[in-house]
């Protein structure tokens, strides 16, 4: 089977989730309070400008893919309509693409885990990030399963092809794993060292048998072009 071209991946503009999870750590409060479900969860108004910032470097530096997609997420779907407003690039929405799952973990910071679900925190300490997957949730390894499925399919149905994801901080890293054959202890170490920036861009490019990397995690664009840099934390916080 043929490898793509081209495969990026951005992550999506800072959404109001982004600053609610980030001033609930702040303050040591045990629930994110948030009123939309995650998956309804929109762009703050500074992501907004982020994803319009994408827009015009899309636009100075002629995007070419051959298509868009997007996580279903209202975040990540905002953030691709505004970035690829006129530009004439097909999109589609792809669960596979969605955010982690946290199950009963779902809405509480990390005091709240401790506080409401102390076996769970001890849980996810023994196992690790990679493995551990909250009653009713996700591990990462349950998010990299789907997303081998989803590139699995991509590639059969672009052969050669470029393509661009919108989706989110931990699919980022997953992709990259299996962009460059990231293992599991590495994978873990590199993301412990680097947040995932809103609206960055990752991408990879190829000679038809393997990826090899262009950026990541590159942010550049947004000041480029008067959009903040930020790197909060999703909804949810993820475990340590």
């Amino acid at each position: 089977m043929k490898d793509f071209r081209w495969l990026g991946i951005v992550r999506h503009g800072e959404s109001v989730g982004n600053i609610a999870a980030a001033e609930a750590e702040r303050s040591g409060a045990e629930v994110i309070d948030i009123a939309e479900r995650d998956a309804d969860v929109p762009l703050s108004p500074t992501g907004r400008r982020q994803a319009q910032a994408l827009h015009h470097h899309f636009r100075r530096t002629a995007l070419s893919t051959d298509l868009a997609v997007v996580s279903p997420y209202l975040r990540a779907r905002q953030t691709a309509e505004l970035a690829l407003d006129g530009l004439g690039v097909p999109l589609i929405v792809d669960e596979r693409l969605r955010d982690r799952e946290l199950g009963i973990l779902d809405l509480l910071t990390n005091a709240g885990v401790h506080a409401r679900h102390p076996e769970e925190a001890l849980r996810r300490s023994h196992q690790g990030k990679y493995y551990y997957r909250p009653p009713g949730g996700e591990s990462w390894a349950d998010v990299l399963l789907r997303l081998r499925s989803l590139l699995r399919e991509l590639r059969e149905d672009h052969p050669d092809g470029r393509i661009l994801l919108f989706a989110h901080e931990a699919t980022v890293w997953l992709v990259r794993s299996l962009a460059e054959n990231v293992p599991e202890p590495e994978l873990m170490t590199l993301a412990r060292g680097e947040a995932i920036a809103n609206c960055s861009i990752s991408s990879w490019s190829g000679d038809g048998v393997r990826l090899t990397p262009e950026r990541f995690n590159d942010a550049g664009h947004l000041e480029d072009h008067g959009a903040p840099a930020t790197e909060q934390e999703e909804v949810r916080a993820e475990p340590a």
